[in-house]
Protein backbone atom coordinates (compact mmCIF):
# COMPACT_ATOMS: atom_id res chain seq x y z
CA UNK A 1 0.00 0.00 0.00
CA UNK A 2 2.96 2.09 0.67
CA UNK A 3 3.92 2.10 -2.93
CA UNK A 4 1.00 3.05 -4.12
CA UNK A 5 0.35 5.62 -1.96
CA UNK A 6 3.85 7.38 -3.02
CA UNK A 7 2.50 7.05 -6.69
CA UNK A 8 -1.22 8.29 -5.67
CA UNK A 9 0.83 11.48 -4.17
CA UNK A 10 3.16 12.45 -6.59
CA UNK A 11 0.57 12.23 -9.53
CA UNK A 12 -1.61 14.48 -7.46
CA UNK A 13 0.91 16.66 -5.41
CA UNK A 14 -0.05 19.99 -6.80
CA UNK A 15 -3.94 19.54 -6.54
CA UNK A 16 -5.64 20.76 -3.25
CA UNK A 17 -7.77 17.91 -1.49
CA UNK A 18 -10.34 16.85 -0.41
CA UNK A 19 -10.07 14.68 -3.44
CA UNK A 20 -10.51 10.88 -4.45
CA UNK A 21 -7.56 8.99 -6.29
CA UNK A 22 -7.78 5.47 -7.91
CA UNK A 23 -4.44 3.32 -7.74
CA UNK A 24 -5.67 1.86 -12.03
CA UNK A 25 -2.47 -0.87 -11.65
CA UNK A 26 -4.28 -1.98 -8.13
CA UNK A 27 -7.42 -1.76 -9.50
CA UNK A 28 -6.82 -3.71 -12.57
CA UNK A 29 -4.95 -6.61 -9.94
CA UNK A 30 -7.87 -6.74 -8.34
CA UNK A 31 -10.59 -7.21 -11.04
CA UNK A 32 -7.98 -10.28 -12.05
CA UNK A 33 -8.03 -11.55 -8.90
CA UNK A 34 -11.58 -11.52 -8.68
CA UNK A 35 -11.83 -13.46 -12.22
CA UNK A 36 -9.30 -16.43 -11.07
CA UNK A 37 -11.51 -16.73 -7.53
CA UNK A 38 -14.78 -16.95 -9.36
CA UNK A 39 -12.75 -19.86 -11.04
CA UNK A 40 -14.35 -19.80 -14.39
CA UNK A 41 -17.89 -18.32 -13.34
CA UNK A 42 -18.78 -15.18 -14.54
CA UNK A 43 -18.33 -12.41 -12.43
CA UNK A 44 -21.85 -9.22 -12.31
CA UNK A 45 -20.32 -6.39 -11.30
CA UNK A 46 -22.22 -4.88 -8.79
CA UNK A 47 -22.75 -1.20 -9.79
CA UNK A 48 -23.43 0.43 -6.26
CA UNK A 49 -19.98 -0.86 -5.19
CA UNK A 50 -18.32 1.02 -8.23
CA UNK A 51 -20.78 4.50 -9.21
CA UNK A 52 -18.24 5.25 -11.92
CA UNK A 53 -18.49 4.56 -15.61
CA UNK A 54 -15.16 4.77 -15.83
CA UNK A 55 -14.37 1.57 -13.93
CA UNK A 56 -17.57 -0.28 -15.26
CA UNK A 57 -15.95 0.29 -18.88
CA UNK A 58 -12.38 -0.89 -17.52
CA UNK A 59 -14.19 -3.59 -16.07
CA UNK A 60 -16.52 -4.57 -18.51
CA UNK A 61 -15.33 -3.20 -22.02
CA UNK A 62 -16.61 0.08 -23.61
CA UNK A 63 -19.79 -1.70 -24.28
CA UNK A 64 -20.94 -2.04 -20.44
CA UNK A 65 -21.10 -5.56 -20.90
CA UNK A 66 -18.71 -7.83 -20.47
CA UNK A 67 -15.06 -8.35 -21.05
CA UNK A 68 -12.51 -10.69 -19.32
CA UNK A 69 -14.25 -12.59 -17.10
CA UNK A 70 -16.67 -10.16 -16.12
CA UNK A 71 -19.96 -10.02 -17.89
CA UNK A 72 -22.88 -7.84 -17.00
CA UNK A 73 -24.18 -5.34 -14.53
CA UNK A 74 -25.72 -5.83 -11.45
CA UNK A 75 -27.43 -1.97 -10.59
CA UNK A 76 -29.61 -1.14 -7.74
CA UNK A 77 -31.78 1.20 -9.19
CA UNK A 78 -33.83 0.78 -12.20
CA UNK A 79 -33.21 4.74 -13.15
CA UNK A 80 -29.64 3.96 -12.93
CA UNK A 81 -30.20 0.90 -15.56
CA UNK A 82 -32.11 2.53 -17.90
CA UNK A 83 -29.47 5.47 -17.81
CA UNK A 84 -27.02 2.64 -18.54
CA UNK A 85 -29.06 1.37 -21.27
CA UNK A 86 -28.89 4.70 -23.14
CA UNK A 87 -24.97 4.44 -22.69
CA UNK A 88 -24.88 1.39 -23.86
CA UNK A 89 -25.56 -1.53 -21.42
CA UNK A 90 -26.83 -4.60 -22.55
CA UNK A 91 -27.27 -6.66 -19.79
CA UNK A 92 -28.44 -5.55 -16.55
CA UNK A 93 -29.81 -7.33 -13.65
CA UNK A 94 -31.74 -5.07 -10.94
CA UNK A 95 -30.14 -5.81 -7.50
CA UNK A 96 -33.65 -5.21 -5.86
CA UNK A 97 -36.78 -4.78 -6.20
CA UNK A 98 -38.44 -1.08 -7.09
CA UNK A 99 -41.15 0.79 -6.76
CA UNK A 100 -40.55 3.20 -8.81
CA UNK A 101 -43.54 3.66 -11.42
CA UNK A 102 -42.64 6.47 -13.60
CA UNK A 103 -39.14 4.06 -14.23
CA UNK A 104 -41.04 1.39 -14.58
CA UNK A 105 -43.45 2.77 -17.29
CA UNK A 106 -40.30 4.42 -19.33
CA UNK A 107 -38.64 0.79 -19.21
CA UNK A 108 -42.02 -0.73 -20.72
CA UNK A 109 -41.87 1.75 -23.43
CA UNK A 110 -38.26 1.11 -25.00
CA UNK A 111 -37.91 -1.90 -26.77
CA UNK A 112 -34.04 -1.58 -26.10
CA UNK A 113 -34.49 -1.52 -22.16
CA UNK A 114 -36.87 -4.12 -21.81
CA UNK A 115 -34.55 -6.86 -23.84
CA UNK A 116 -31.49 -5.73 -21.68
CA UNK A 117 -32.97 -5.22 -17.89
CA UNK A 118 -33.90 -8.03 -15.50
CA UNK A 119 -36.10 -6.65 -12.57
CA UNK A 120 -35.89 -8.09 -9.48
CA UNK A 121 -39.10 -9.48 -7.42
CA UNK A 122 -39.81 -11.56 -4.60
CA UNK A 123 -43.75 -10.67 -4.14
CA UNK A 124 -46.57 -10.77 -6.18
CA UNK A 125 -47.81 -7.32 -4.72
CA UNK A 126 -44.40 -6.19 -6.63
CA UNK A 127 -45.80 -7.88 -9.88
CA UNK A 128 -49.09 -6.00 -9.38
CA UNK A 129 -47.22 -2.69 -9.08
CA UNK A 130 -45.32 -3.03 -12.24
CA UNK A 131 -48.15 -4.55 -14.21
CA UNK A 132 -49.94 -1.78 -13.30
CA UNK A 133 -47.27 1.01 -14.23
CA UNK A 134 -46.36 -0.40 -17.39
CA UNK A 135 -47.49 0.20 -20.92
CA UNK A 136 -47.85 -2.30 -23.85
CA UNK A 137 -47.74 -6.07 -24.24
CA UNK A 138 -44.40 -6.36 -23.91
CA UNK A 139 -42.93 -9.13 -21.33
CA UNK A 140 -40.80 -7.51 -18.60
CA UNK A 141 -38.04 -10.02 -17.51
CA UNK A 142 -37.96 -10.66 -13.79
CA UNK A 143 -35.79 -12.30 -11.39
CA UNK A 144 -36.55 -13.97 -8.16
CA UNK A 145 -34.80 -13.13 -5.20
CA UNK A 146 -34.44 -16.15 -2.89
CA UNK A 147 -33.73 -15.61 0.98
CA UNK A 148 -29.88 -17.42 1.29
CA UNK A 149 -29.77 -16.49 5.06
CA UNK A 150 -28.81 -19.71 7.72
CA UNK A 151 -31.41 -19.97 10.00
CA UNK A 152 -31.20 -22.10 13.23
CA UNK A 153 -34.46 -22.60 15.25
CA UNK A 154 -35.27 -19.19 15.43
CA UNK A 155 -32.01 -17.18 15.18
CA UNK A 156 -31.74 -15.90 11.53
CA UNK A 157 -28.22 -15.01 10.10
CA UNK A 158 -27.74 -13.19 7.53
CA UNK A 159 -29.41 -9.97 6.15
CA UNK A 160 -33.38 -9.17 5.85
CA UNK A 161 -34.59 -9.69 2.23
CA UNK A 162 -36.68 -11.87 0.32
CA UNK A 163 -39.86 -13.93 2.24
CA UNK A 164 -38.75 -16.81 -0.30
CA UNK A 165 -36.82 -19.57 0.90
CA UNK A 166 -38.18 -22.76 0.61
CA UNK A 167 -38.40 -24.63 -3.14
CA UNK A 168 -42.09 -24.49 -3.75
CA UNK A 169 -43.22 -20.97 -2.64
CA UNK A 170 -40.28 -20.04 -5.11
CA UNK A 171 -41.46 -22.07 -7.66
CA UNK A 172 -44.94 -20.71 -7.05
CA UNK A 173 -44.27 -16.90 -7.50
CA UNK A 174 -42.27 -18.02 -10.87
CA UNK A 175 -45.41 -19.96 -12.10
CA UNK A 176 -47.48 -16.81 -11.24
CA UNK A 177 -45.18 -14.26 -12.72
CA UNK A 178 -45.12 -16.48 -16.03
CA UNK A 179 -49.35 -16.94 -16.23
CA UNK A 180 -49.39 -13.04 -15.89
CA UNK A 181 -47.07 -12.98 -18.71
CA UNK A 182 -43.55 -12.16 -17.52
CA UNK A 183 -40.32 -13.66 -18.11
CA UNK A 184 -38.88 -15.60 -15.54
CA UNK A 185 -35.14 -15.45 -16.53
CA UNK A 186 -33.94 -16.32 -13.36
CA UNK A 187 -33.12 -16.83 -9.32
CA UNK A 188 -30.76 -14.79 -6.89
CA UNK A 189 -29.36 -15.68 -3.57
CA UNK A 190 -26.74 -13.44 -1.30
CA UNK A 191 -25.49 -15.18 1.22
CA UNK A 192 -24.21 -11.89 2.76
CA UNK A 193 -23.46 -13.89 6.45
CA UNK A 194 -20.71 -15.59 3.92
CA UNK A 195 -19.86 -12.42 1.64
CA UNK A 196 -20.28 -9.65 4.22
CA UNK A 197 -18.81 -10.99 7.41
CA UNK A 198 -14.79 -10.78 7.60
CA UNK A 199 -13.03 -14.08 9.14
CA UNK A 200 -12.86 -12.92 12.90
CA UNK A 201 -13.03 -15.55 14.83
CA UNK A 202 -14.04 -19.07 14.97
CA UNK A 203 -17.59 -19.10 15.53
CA UNK A 204 -17.93 -16.76 12.64
CA UNK A 205 -16.07 -19.28 10.35
CA UNK A 206 -18.55 -22.28 11.77
CA UNK A 207 -21.47 -19.56 10.99
CA UNK A 208 -19.75 -19.58 7.48
CA UNK A 209 -18.99 -23.26 6.53
CA UNK A 210 -22.39 -24.44 8.10
CA UNK A 211 -24.37 -21.47 6.08
CA UNK A 212 -22.68 -22.64 2.77
CA UNK A 213 -23.45 -26.23 3.24
CA UNK A 214 -27.11 -25.47 3.87
CA UNK A 215 -27.94 -22.82 1.09
CA UNK A 216 -25.74 -25.49 -1.46
CA UNK A 217 -28.20 -28.17 -0.84
CA UNK A 218 -31.46 -25.89 -1.08
CA UNK A 219 -30.35 -23.47 -3.57
CA UNK A 220 -30.50 -27.01 -6.03
CA UNK A 221 -33.50 -27.69 -4.52
CA UNK A 222 -34.97 -24.08 -5.20
CA UNK A 223 -33.67 -24.06 -9.13
CA UNK A 224 -34.59 -27.39 -9.57
CA UNK A 225 -38.22 -26.33 -8.62
CA UNK A 226 -38.27 -23.11 -10.76
CA UNK A 227 -36.58 -25.06 -13.54
CA UNK A 228 -39.56 -27.57 -13.43
CA UNK A 229 -42.30 -24.98 -13.23
CA UNK A 230 -41.28 -22.27 -15.96
CA UNK A 231 -38.11 -23.77 -17.99
CA UNK A 232 -34.65 -23.72 -18.37
CA UNK A 233 -33.20 -20.45 -16.44
CA UNK A 234 -31.03 -18.26 -18.04
CA UNK A 235 -29.39 -16.71 -14.60
CA UNK A 236 -28.87 -18.33 -11.56
CA UNK A 237 -26.75 -15.33 -9.29
CA UNK A 238 -25.04 -16.00 -5.81
CA UNK A 239 -22.54 -14.54 -3.95
CA UNK A 240 -20.16 -11.42 -3.57
CA UNK A 241 -16.62 -10.39 -2.94
CA UNK A 242 -15.78 -12.36 -0.09
CA UNK A 243 -17.69 -15.32 -0.91
CA UNK A 244 -16.66 -16.14 -4.72
CA UNK A 245 -14.84 -19.02 -4.07
CA UNK A 246 -17.85 -20.51 -1.94
CA UNK A 247 -20.70 -19.81 -4.87
CA UNK A 248 -18.66 -20.13 -7.66
CA UNK A 249 -17.81 -24.18 -6.54
CA UNK A 250 -21.72 -24.80 -7.14
CA UNK A 251 -22.51 -26.44 -10.29
CA UNK A 252 -25.99 -24.98 -10.58
CA UNK A 253 -24.23 -21.17 -10.18
CA UNK A 254 -24.79 -19.62 -13.34
CA UNK A 255 -22.85 -16.51 -12.55
CA UNK A 256 -21.41 -14.49 -9.30
CA UNK A 257 -21.57 -10.88 -7.97
CA UNK A 258 -19.04 -9.28 -6.94
CA UNK A 259 -17.99 -4.78 -7.34
CA UNK A 260 -16.50 -4.27 -3.80
CA UNK A 261 -12.82 -6.11 -4.55
CA UNK A 262 -12.35 -3.80 -7.30
CA UNK A 263 -11.68 -1.05 -4.61
CA UNK A 264 -11.51 -2.92 -1.49
CA UNK A 265 -12.79 -0.72 1.39
CA UNK A 266 -11.54 -1.38 5.37
CA UNK A 267 -14.56 -3.60 5.42
CA UNK A 268 -12.99 -6.47 3.42
CA UNK A 269 -9.13 -5.94 5.32
CA UNK A 270 -9.94 -9.25 7.38
CA UNK A 271 -10.76 -12.05 5.08
CA UNK A 272 -8.59 -15.42 5.09
CA UNK A 273 -9.62 -16.72 1.66
CA UNK A 274 -7.87 -13.70 -0.04
CA UNK A 275 -6.10 -10.54 0.41
CA UNK A 276 -6.82 -7.78 -2.01
CA UNK A 277 -4.68 -4.57 -2.39
CA UNK A 278 -6.90 -0.90 -1.29
CA UNK A 279 -6.67 0.95 -4.60
CA UNK A 280 -9.04 3.94 -3.53
CA UNK A 281 -8.52 6.16 -1.71
CA UNK A 282 -9.01 10.18 -0.55
CA UNK A 283 -7.11 12.53 0.66
CA UNK A 284 -7.69 15.27 3.12
CA UNK A 285 -5.49 18.92 4.24
CA UNK A 286 -4.37 19.69 7.07
CA UNK A 287 -6.20 22.98 8.23
CA UNK A 288 -4.89 23.89 11.88
CA UNK A 289 -3.00 22.53 15.32
CA UNK A 290 -5.39 22.82 17.96
CA UNK A 291 -2.46 21.10 20.41
CA UNK A 292 1.05 19.91 19.40
CA UNK A 293 -0.41 16.04 19.21
CA UNK A 294 -3.38 16.89 17.13
CA UNK A 295 -3.89 17.81 13.60
CA UNK A 296 -7.29 18.90 12.29
CA UNK A 297 -8.20 18.13 8.76
CA UNK A 298 -10.45 19.88 6.30
CA UNK A 299 -13.58 17.58 5.64
CA UNK A 300 -13.65 13.56 5.91
CA UNK A 301 -16.85 13.24 8.01
CA UNK A 302 -17.80 9.98 5.26
CA UNK A 303 -19.48 7.57 7.27
CA UNK A 304 -20.40 4.77 5.69
CA UNK A 305 -24.13 2.47 5.67
CA UNK A 306 -24.81 -0.36 7.97
CA UNK A 307 -25.07 -0.86 12.06
CA UNK A 308 -23.09 2.45 13.48
CA UNK A 309 -20.02 2.00 14.93
CA UNK A 310 -15.97 2.15 14.39
CA UNK A 311 -16.62 -0.24 11.05
CA UNK A 312 -18.29 2.78 9.16
CA UNK A 313 -15.29 5.34 9.59
CA UNK A 314 -13.18 5.88 7.41
CA UNK A 315 -9.17 4.88 8.26
CA UNK A 316 -6.07 7.30 8.13
CA UNK A 317 -3.47 5.23 6.49
CA UNK A 318 -0.53 7.49 5.72
CA UNK A 319 1.21 9.14 7.60
CA UNK A 320 0.89 5.73 9.59
CA UNK A 321 0.29 5.61 13.23
CA UNK A 322 -2.71 8.25 12.75
CA UNK A 323 -5.82 7.58 14.44
CA UNK A 324 -9.42 9.16 14.58
CA UNK A 325 -10.63 10.93 18.22
CA UNK A 326 -13.35 8.99 20.15
CA UNK A 327 -15.57 12.29 20.90
CA UNK A 328 -15.07 13.80 17.32
CA UNK A 329 -14.69 10.75 15.21
CA UNK A 330 -14.86 12.17 10.94
CA UNK A 331 -16.74 14.91 11.28
CA UNK A 332 -18.69 17.36 9.00
CA UNK A 333 -16.45 19.86 8.34
CA UNK A 334 -13.26 18.94 10.07
CA UNK A 335 -11.70 15.92 11.46
CA UNK A 336 -8.85 15.75 13.91
CA UNK A 337 -6.57 13.19 13.95
CA UNK A 338 -3.85 11.87 16.45
CA UNK A 339 -0.91 9.65 16.78
CA UNK A 340 2.68 9.47 17.18
CA UNK A 341 2.97 11.17 13.20
CA UNK A 342 0.11 13.41 14.31
CA UNK A 343 2.86 16.36 15.34
CA UNK A 344 4.94 15.88 12.30
CA UNK A 345 1.55 17.19 10.22
CA UNK A 346 2.49 20.94 8.92
CA UNK A 347 -0.51 23.18 7.80
CA UNK A 348 -1.42 22.45 4.00
CA UNK A 349 0.11 19.00 4.31
CA UNK A 350 -2.03 15.64 3.60
CA UNK A 351 -3.43 12.90 4.83
CA UNK A 352 -4.59 9.60 2.98
CA UNK A 353 -7.70 7.78 4.43
CA UNK A 354 -9.66 4.67 3.08
CA UNK A 355 -12.96 4.39 2.85
CA UNK A 356 -15.22 1.64 5.07
CA UNK A 357 -17.23 0.70 1.93
CA UNK A 358 -16.70 1.14 -1.61
CA UNK A 359 -19.16 3.03 -3.77
CA UNK A 360 -20.27 5.04 -1.54
CA UNK A 361 -17.40 7.39 -1.47
CA UNK A 362 -18.11 8.61 -4.49
CA UNK A 363 -21.30 9.80 -4.17
CA UNK A 364 -18.90 12.40 -1.81
CA UNK A 365 -16.48 13.47 -4.65
CA UNK A 366 -18.03 14.45 -8.14
CA UNK A 367 -14.28 13.01 -9.84
CA UNK A 368 -12.10 10.35 -9.43
CA UNK A 369 -8.16 10.93 -10.17
CA UNK A 370 -6.86 7.45 -11.60
CA UNK A 371 -3.26 6.94 -11.74
CA UNK A 372 -1.51 4.94 -14.21
CA UNK A 373 1.62 3.14 -13.06
CA UNK A 374 3.78 5.58 -14.91
CA UNK A 375 2.31 8.29 -12.73
CA UNK A 376 0.04 9.89 -15.51
CA UNK A 377 -3.48 10.80 -14.43
CA UNK A 378 -7.00 11.32 -16.09
CA UNK A 379 -10.09 13.15 -14.20
CA UNK A 380 -12.84 10.87 -14.61
CA UNK A 381 -16.17 11.89 -13.32
CA UNK A 382 -18.16 9.46 -10.51
CA UNK A 383 -22.14 9.13 -11.13
CA UNK A 384 -22.50 12.20 -9.09
CA UNK A 385 -19.78 14.13 -11.41
CA UNK A 386 -22.32 13.42 -14.41
CA UNK A 387 -25.24 14.91 -12.65
CA UNK A 388 -26.94 11.23 -11.15
CA UNK A 389 -27.85 10.34 -8.16
CA UNK A 390 -30.15 7.50 -7.94
CA UNK A 391 -30.70 7.58 -4.06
Amino acid sequence: MTRTLDRLTAATRELDPPLAALDLTTLRSNAADLVRRAGGTPVRVASKSVRCRTVLAETLGDTLTASGGFRGIMAYSLREALWLVGLGARDILMGYPTADRGAIADLAADDTALASITLMIDDDAQLDLIRSASTGDAPVRVCLDVDASLRIGPIHLGVRRSPLREPAAVAALAARARQRGFSVAGVMFYEAQIAGLPDTSAPIGWVKKASARELASRRGAVVAAVTDAVGVLEIVNSGGTGSLEVSSADPVVTEVTAGSGLYVPTLFDRYRAFRPDPALFFALSAVRKPTPSVTTLFGGGYIASGPPGATRVPSPVWPSGLKLLRNEGAGEVQTPVTGKEAGNIAIGDRVWFRHAKAGELCERFDRVYVVEADGSRTSVPTYRGEGQCFG
